[in-house]
């Protein structure tokens, strides 16, 4: 495994692969990897000649500067995860070397519309730090494939367009969302939760199954909104802040209408400091 830490390494490193007719893959991190990272790992592995992990905690992806401060950082036992996993180079950047200037000068990506709803309209400006960032990663690894879990669904989609308006040749492949036993999606945060939270936590995605499974039997668009709101007591009696609860379409994040058969719930909920986010896709037949 090359550990690579400035662009210019990385830029020859990427111009002898690409000489040489290596498919590279990439799979963008912010470090403290899990089972989820180490699955989007294996997916890339199996596409791609050369895999590429990045680990960068990008700042202007936070719209908290706690937030920031206090993502989990475990360096020496990311690397370890790595080399277990051969991965091929590791890029691992200082925010100087992926920001050279001064960042209130920073030129910026964003896409319009998805970026500014939902999660959006909680964290602004976080999408348009994600979208600056994973632009930035894609010029310079310049990948064939790009690997995402759909554990960020709203994220993934904004990726997407990304992808698509501003003419990458790359192909992005996502991963369904990993979880634990119990149920709770695999996060770097869920690191940052107390035991009592630890236990309360895997609650989020119960409830979302079960919100689920009453929207498909009741199979009706009228009664979404009751369903919703029942689900939201019984998430705020467990100990839950809520800022998003609800259905929307699957591809556009439309609010549903009645001739929408595919929709997905997106939960963006939090315990004491600890942002916690999940979603589960309702198809009707």
């Amino acid at each position: 495994m090359y550990i690579i830490k400035n662009l210019k390494d990385l830029y020859e490193k990427i111009k002898y692969l690409k000489k040489t007719d290596k498919k590279i893959g990439l799979v963008p991190t912010m470090g403290n990897l899990h089972n989820g990272h180490i699955q989007l790992i294996l997916l890339s592995k199996k596409y791609v000649d050369i895999t590429i992990v990045s680990i960068f905690i990008n700042p202007i992806q936070f719209n908290n500067v706690l937030d920031f401060k206090n993502y989990p950082k475990s360096f020496e036992e990311d690397c370890k995860i790595l080399k277990n996993n051969k991965i091929d180079i590791l890029f691992f950047p200082d925010i100087h070397e992926m920001y050279s200037n001064n960042l209130k000068n920073q030129t910026f990506i964003k896409v319009p519309k998805l970026s500014d709803i939902i999660e959006g309209q909680y964290r602004p400006g976080h999408f348009q730090g994600v979208t600056t960032i994973i632009a930035k990663l894609f010029n310079i690894t310049q990948p064939d494939f790009s690997f995402f879990g759909e554990k960020d669904y709203q994220q993934l989609l904004i990726i997407k367009t990304l992808v698509a308006e501003l003419n990458y040749a790359i192909k992005i492949i996502s991963l369904p969302i990993v979880r634990s036993k119990n149920g709770l999606a695999l996060s770097s945060r869920n690191n940052n939760l107390n035991s009592k939270q630890t236990k309360i936590a895997p609650y989020l995605y119960k409830i979302i199954k079960q919100t689920s499974t009453k929207i498909i039997q009741k199979g009706n668009i009228n009664s979404i909104e009751e369903i919703i709101q029942e689900s939201k007591i019984l998430l705020l009696k467990k100990g839950f802040s809520i800022d998003i609860f609800n259905v929307y379409h699957y591809k556009t994040l439309n609010i549903p209408d009645k001739t929408t058969k595919k929709m997905i719930l997106l939960a963006s909920v939090s315990l004491g400091r600890t942002r916690l986010i999940d979603n589960k896709k309702i198809f009707f037949n």
